[in-house]
């Protein structure tokens, strides 16, 4: 009898996984959140890195990955990543995604933040995930009677464990405005968990709002181990308003740069690589300077690409198709003056820890894409490996499981120290929850800077609204419970982590490391 797997999540991660553990004869059940086509992949603008020219190598794109990393990533895993990606995108190609090419019929190379090599592919200029996805969807349908099939509409509310072992869901199926949702359980001999990150967390995020942490918690509950929840990246640029529009790092890689209200040039003060240093040095950059300028956003300036407005206009509607939509639907015209540009929170480097071939702690989990720690991204995650790795570590997942399920034993020993919440008095006077307040509170005391105080409040508050009896049936109520049960666990890995490493800096550790030098 062939192995069951039930795959959660229809980004590239889940979508690769589910097609890979297919055409390794097993049959396969993806669940999806929303419609299939609606993941975070599709917002994707920057690309996905890979060495796939002549004149780049593996190595140097390893080094990049864990230089960006603040010295945290698993080199183990950066090597599977940079050196099985190309093979990965090859197989995006043969399923029809068209990467950009130039008028020599080569691929238009990207240059993006803390990259030594213009490695990035883009598809559509700056569609790239959108491109991806599609293609992902399509060969998925394709596969449907093939023993493949997909249930959309469907949000995990938890994992089955029997016997200490993953077994199967629990699904909340089909609800939508008007209409209650109907409970349901499916058996599996495995779960794959590829539900993508938790930026719903945050008051501003690039996330879509399906980003709200299911997977994390669902796997916290069940007990499986989880790490590096601390690490949250916020994407330097992104378009201030009701609704945030990422701005590409490739702008930037094209030349546009960032100024202060006094039309200075300011991120080369906090590090040389100016514009394309890290994303947390630079998201920080612009966070000091909005406070110096009483919290109005710096701006992003892209005038200067092509030698007057007319040809920049035309540039950048040609390399930047979606952004400058956006752009111009906010009655900007970027091609004749500088954008407003503010940092959101944009991609969880935790998650449920896993090895190599996506496997969690508890047997017959798996993990992979922005849910999982594979150890790739560290401290702090290098520019277009986010689809990089949903590729690499979804197809070495969607390949064990058989194996995986055949053999019996799990190969994984379980991880040493799982997030843990310690005891925290709740706050004496804390506001009702919601999700709003609940955004707000983790933006303010466990954002971009952080400090024990800070850290100490967020956490007497969250444990003052996990005292709160709240039945959740709904969706949006099961969302605010996972999202509170994650933020709870994050808030106690940045308590617990003092030094400031990546993405995760605290003012206050630095402040007490220059007394310290000054007193020496």
């Amino acid at each position: 009898m062939s192995v069951h797997v039930v795959v959660v999540g229809s980004g590239i991660a889940g979508l690769t996984a589910a097609l890979h553990a297919a055409d390794a004869g097993c049959r396969v059940t993806l669940v999806t959140k929303d419609v299939l086509e609606h993941a975070n992949t599709r917002f994707a603008q920057g690309g996905i890195a890979g060495v796939m020219f002549s004149d780049d190598r593996a190595e140097d794109h390893e080094r990049d990955t864990l230089t960006a990393g603040a010295g945290l990533g698993d080199p183990a895993a950066v090597r599977v990543l940079v050196e099985e990606g190309p093979a990965r995108i090859r197989e995006l190609v043969a399923l029809g995604v068209a990467f950009d090419r130039g008028a020599d019929g080569e691929w238009v190379k990207g240059l993006e933040a803390a990259h030594s090599y213009p490695r990035i592919l883009h598809a559509g200029g700056d569609a790239t995930g959108t491109a991806i996805e599609k293609a992902l969807v399509a060969r998925l349908r394709g596969a449907q009677d093939g023993g493949l099939r997909v249930i959309e509409h469907a949000f995990l509310v938890d994992l089955v464990v029997t016997g200490g072992r993953v077994a199967g869901v629990d699904l909340l199926v089909g609800e939508a405005p008007g209409r209650a949702g109907a409970r349901a359980r499916i058996d599996a001999d495995a779960v794959v968990l590829a539900t993508g990150g938790a930026g719903q967390l945050y008051a501003h995020t690039t996330n879509p709002p399906v980003a709200t942490g299911d997977g994390i918690a669902a796997a916290l509950r069940a007990g499986a181990a989880v790490a590096d929840l601390e690490f949250m990246q916020f994407h330097p640029t992104v378009l201030p308003g009701d609704e945030a529009f990422l701005v590409s790092e490739a702008v930037r890689g094209e030349g546009a740069t960032l100024l202060d209200d006094a039309g200075r040039r300011f991120a080369l003060d906090a590090h040389p690589d100016g514009e394309l240093a890290p994303r947390d040095v630079v998201a920080r950059a612009i966070a000091e300077q909005m406070e110096r300028q009483d919290g109005r956003p710096v701006r992003l300036d892209a005038t200067h690409l092509r030698a007057d407005p007319e040809q920049t206009a035309a540039f950048l509607a040609r390399r930047f198709p979606t952004i400058d939509a956006a752009v111009r639907a906010r009655g900007l015209d970027w091609a004749r003056e500088p954008i407003p540009v503010v940092p959101a929170a944009h991609y969880l480097m935790g998650g449920v820890a896993t090895d190599l071939a996506g496997r969690a702690s508890l047997p017959g989990l798996y993990a992979v894409g922005e849910v999982a720690r594979t150890g790739v991204h560290g401290a702090n995650r290098l520019a277009s490996n986010s689809l990089l790795e949903g590729a690499v570590f979804g197809a070495r997942t969607g390949d064990v499981i058989a194996a995986d399920a055949a053999g019996g034993a799990w190969p994984v020993r379980p991880a040493a120290v799982p997030a843990a919440v310690g005891a925290t008095a709740p706050a004496r006077s804390a506001p009702p929850f919601s999700r709003a307040a609940l955004q707000h509170l983790l933006w303010e005391d466990a954002g971009l800077v952080r400090d024990a105080d800070g850290l100490a409040h967020a956490a007497s508050v969250l444990a003052s609204w996990r005292g709160e009896h709240r039945a959740a049936r709904t969706e949006a109520e099961l969302e605010d419970e996972n999202l509170l049960l994650v933020a709870e666990h994050l808030v106690a890995a940045a308590g617990a982590r003092r030094e400031s490493v990546g993405a995760h800096f605290r003012r206050d550790t630095v402040l007490e490391a220059v007394v310290l030098e000054g007193a020496a």
